[in-house]
């Protein structure tokens, strides 16, 4: 998956809520630039993010890492919205997994970027739920 469609599903989660708070733009920024996109590049996304689209040759650490990065962004703001939640359910069984991922994943994901999950605990664990 490429980075500019990884980043778009960033956007339309933290679209869901009609509602881009500052600290969901800022991680976006922060993904998006440490993926190697320039920062009109990310702008231009915000203006027209590209469709969802799973290829089924994505590896497994492309399809934790999305679905970490969307229950990130989901949380960041301190406010769950229950379209965010849908929409991460969504994504989850996009990338081949249960919706039962996301609770999983969000009980162990903090809302705080700067504090860092043990993510190879978290990989494991939303394995399970793949389909």
């Amino acid at each position: 998956m490429s980075i500019k469609t990884h980043i778009s599903a960033l956007i339309q989660l933290a679209s869901a809520d009609d509602d881009l708070a500052d600290k969901e733009r800022e991680l976006i920024f922060l993904i998006g630039e440490s993926g190697g996109l320039s920062h009109k590049q990310i702008e231009e996304l915000l203006e027209n993010p590209l469709d969802l689209n799973i290829p089924d040759s994505l590896s497994d650490d492309d399809r934790f890492e999305l679905l970490y990065n969307v229950v990130q962004l989901m949380k960041i703001d301190n406010e769950v919205f229950l379209s965010e939640i849908k929409f991460c359910e969504e994504v989850a069984e996009k990338l081949g997994f249960s919706r039962k991922v996301i609770s999983e994943l969000s009980a162990n994901i903090y809302s705080d970027p700067a504090i860092t999950s043990d993510r190879t605990l978290l990989r494991q664990k939303a394995m399970k739920y793949k389909k």
